[in-house]
């Protein structure tokens, strides 16, 4: 037993909205003023201030009575095995560093090209967003689009097959306006086999128009949708295409 199309369009529309709840209170919820902390900073400091201490420590020791020598030698290894830690801290850090710029090398292979990415923003460049969705089974599924406002544009339904689908949009909203390029929340519900609906997973697809390398990520940019490298699926397809 399938999900009526009515129940499935309300539960698209939930969704959709829950997502754009969601990012609003992401980008409004977080703590101001609050300071980072570099680890590896933060340990050269201990490291200096341990350095302060026993040379201090030496300097002002009793002549008559000296540091215990088992006690000097367990500082001495304290000493040493954080200096190592340094030392191996920076290697990492270059290591990282040297396979980001590979990494970053590589991705500027995709400009230009079109590729499916993890997003829950569909992406409209030139007048045309696309997605590719799973179904587990044949049946009707339900898509909703909604701007950055949490404003309803689009419903759709799509006949889908069993497996891989593909889903275009052109922009166009239920009243027959038509949306500039950017980024779209989506979200895409089918039935389940016991007659309620569940959402589906996707991706969304787009063409690279350039590439970043922005601290510890390298991110890809489709259009005004930015995603981080981790997020590219593959090149895009799908076994059964709807346009709305």
């Amino acid at each position: 037993m399938s999900a009526s199309t009515s129940s499935l369009i309300n539960a698209a529309n939930t969704a959709a909205a829950g997502v754009v709840a969601n990012s609003a209170t992401s980008s409004t919820g977080g703590a101001t003023g609050s300071s980072t902390i570099d680890p590896l900073s933060e340990l050269t400091s201990n490291f200096q201030n341990f350095l302060t201490l026993l040379t201090t420590q030496l300097q002002n020791q009793d002549p008559s009575t000296p540091m215990d020598s088992n006690q000097f030698t367990s500082e001495l290894v304290e000493f040493t095995g954080v200096d190592a830690q340094i030392q191996t801290n920076g290697s990492l850090g270059q290591l990282i560093q040297l396979a980001q710029g590979s990494t970053a090398v590589q991705s500027e292979q995709l400009l230009g090209k079109q590729v499916a990415v993890t997003s829950n923003q569909l992406v409209l460049q030139n007048g045309t967003g696309e997605l590719n969705f799973t179904a587990p089974s044949a049946g009707t599924v339900a898509i909703a689009v909604y701007n950055g406002s949490g404003q309803p544009l689009y419903d759709a339904t799509v006949n889908a097959t069993a497996g891989s689908n593909t889903w275009t949009w052109n922009g166009q909203t239920a009243s027959g306006l038509t949306e500039p390029d950017g980024t779209y929340t989506v979200a895409v519900v089918g039935s389940t086999t016991g007659g309620g609906t569940t959402t589906l997973p996707f991706s969304v697809v787009g063409t690279v128009t350039g590439v970043q390398s922005t601290g510890s990520t390298v991110n890809l940019s489709l259009g005004s949708l930015t995603v981080p490298i981790s997020s590219l699926g593959s090149v895009a397809g799908g076994s059964s295409s709807t346009t709305n």
